[in-house]
């Protein structure tokens, strides 16, 4: 279900058969043919089939009404920053429907034969030449739906979200528990100082991915391809750095403040060098892995339909990145 409490797309009437149509219909405008039934993959913030056609496989995406945004910002950056997100076949922004080429091997296919971090440091550079070149257009993403999580926001949004007792499962299992709420609202001015701190440091807003691990990266002969912007918001674009620095310490097992972890941090800051120095380039990204905790938090809020809420899979997700604010930076 629906925040307003009307159907998700494919629990409605008729909604397989409509998406099954489209999906023909935009494929044939490419000269392809469905060869095969769909594989389905089915989560409360997204339907994914992979499509068997007689030219390959292709990939429909159809997002929940709180990631819906997903497909018309990624039509405009596959626009914005060429060959840096696959070209879709066909977008229906207004029902949050894509259709993806297949894309190739992933950062995680080649890493499973080829186990070093360092394959990042090719792949962290791009991906900062990507945001560098949506910053002018802000004001056009905001306009497609994307999140707003921009450092002069995030206090607000963090102390609504501290008010929303139902979604932070408090004293509930896998939730707050009172005594850990009374300390975030504690620090709610701290965090806000954090925040105002980074925005003086002059790092412009940029589209930041919010979930840029090794599954979300394609590895092509032309460069690497970015993919999965369904946590994606108008941020601090060093944020990516917190989820994408834990994923690879979780990887090879590397501890916070690891010298390789700070190599692939200095890769990615090295696009932003033309304007400001590296002590400042450093203390915003400890800054930004800090307070995008909260806006991890807020993207699993966003994903989960309030009926999923209560699923101990997913809803203790938005909790445990609240208490992640108090957790060492990996960097």
């Amino acid at each position: 279900m629906n925040a307003d409490g009307t159907a998700t797309g494919w629990d409605a009437p008729g909604w397989r058969e409509s998406a099954t149509r489209w999906v023909a219909e935009q494929l044939g405008r490419h000269g392809r043919r469905v060869t095969g039934p769909a594989e389905e993959r089915v989560r409360p913030w997204s339907a994914v089939w992979r499509v068997p056609t007689d030219d390959g496989d292709a990939w429909f995406k159809a997002n929940s009404a709180g990631t819906r945004y997903e497909a018309g910002v990624s039509a405009a950056l596959s626009r914005l920053a060429p060959g840096r997100v696959p070209d879709p076949l066909a977008v229906d922004a207004g029902r949050g429907w894509s259709l993806l080429p297949e894309g190739g091997r992933t950062l995680r296919h080649v890493l499973a034969v080829d186990p070093d971090p360092s394959h990042w440091e090719r792949i962290l550079p791009a991906y900062a030449d990507l945001q560098r070149a949506t910053a002018a257009h802000a004001g056009e993403l905001l306009a497609l739906g994307l999140p707003d999580h921009r450092p002069e926001v995030l206090p607000g949004l963090f102390t609504d979200l501290l008010d929303d007792t139902d979604s932070l499962l408090l004293g509930r299992e896998g939730g707050l528990t009172p005594e850990t709420l009374a300390r975030l609202r504690a620090h709610a001015d701290r965090y806000a100082r954090d925040c105002r701190r980074l925005a003086d440091l002059g790092i412009g807003p940029a589209v930041q991915h919010d979930d840029l691990h090794d599954g979300n990266v394609f590895v092509a002969a032309g460069g690497p391809r970015f993919f999965d912007w369904g946590d994606a918001s108008l941020a601090h674009p060093f944020g990516t750095l917190l989820v994408t620095l834990r994923s690879v310490a979780h990887a090879f097992d590397l501890s916070a403040g690891d010298p390789a972890l700070l190599r692939l941090r200095d890769a990615y800051l090295e696009a932003w060098t033309d304007r400001h120095d590296r002590a400042a380039l450093r203390e915003a990204a400890a800054l930004a892995t800090t307070v995008t905790t909260v806006s991890r938090s807020l993207s699993w809020r966003r994903a989960l339909p309030i009926t999923d809420r209560a699923s101990a899979d997913y809803s203790a997700a938005v909790p445990g990145w609240l208490e992640e604010l108090f957790a060492p930076a990996p960097i």
